[in-house]
């Protein structure tokens, strides 16, 4: 099982707004936290905000924030959301494929219960559970914490 970078990135963009629950933050802060395009960040902010899981203001103080709270947004839910294709092999696809083996391959049977089970684990966490160690990941991602 192998998620797009799109799903990542878009991972990435909830786990920094996470961090920064108080606050906005930009695009450009993500992709200098984690060395990433920013162009390509640009079009996964859209996804996720067309989707509704952060909110976008423009503006001299504007940025990305989440929409919900981060124990709502399920891994799995998202990642159903933002993967195009979870075809594995080329039978699993909507056209079926050219295999001259397909009629009778147990294969796309495994493999779409192995993706089953792979989601079903995704669909038990949540973007609470990746932010649970804030310090370290504030640390990592270089972010200021708020003073206490």
């Amino acid at each position: 099982m192998r998620l797009t970078l799109h799903t990542d990135y878009a991972l990435r963009m909830l786990i920094y707004a996470a961090m920064r629950p108080d606050r906005s933050c930009t695009v450009n802060d993500v992709a200098e936290a984690y060395e990433l395009s920013r162009n390509h960040l640009l079009k996964v902010a859209q996804t996720l905000r067309e989707h509704g899981f952060i909110e976008t203001v423009r503006g001299r103080s504007g940025g990305i924030r989440l929409e919900r709270e981060p124990e709502t947004i399920c891994v799995g839910a998202l990642v159903r959301l933002i993967e195009e294709d979870f075809s594995l092999v080329e039978c699993m696809q909507a056209r079926g494929g050219q295999c001259v083996i397909s009629p009778c391959c147990e294969l796309k049977n495994m493999l779409s219960e192995a993706l089953a089970a792979w989601l079903a684990v995704l669909d038990k966490y949540t973007l609470a559970d990746i932010v649970r160690n804030k310090s370290h990941l504030s640390f990592l991602l270089g972010i200021e914490t708020m003073a206490a």
